[in-house]
């Protein structure tokens, strides 16, 4: 029997639930992109909102969990 996996990406979750807007998420992955290149630390897209007000430490839980059950990554 083949299994497939289907990855559920953070950002991705989050605007289809509601929690954030497109832009939001593309702003996050720029501020991700340009730390990692100036500091070689890679954060993570939650990590990112979370920082940046756009989410709550309570929503960025609710779509961890909300990830967690569709088999998705389950870190920020």
């Amino acid at each position: 029997m083949k299994v497939q996996y289907q990855e559920i990406r953070f950002g991705t979750c989050a605007v289809k639930e509601g929690f954030v807007i497109p832009d939001q998420v593309v702003k996050a992955i720029e501020i991700q992109v340009r730390e990692d290149l100036s500091t070689g630390r890679h954060k993570a897209i939650g990590e990112i909102l979370l920082e940046q007000g756009i989410i709550s430490r309570s929503e960025l839980d609710d779509i961890l969990h909300i990830m967690y059950k569709r088999g998705g990554r389950s870190s920020i």
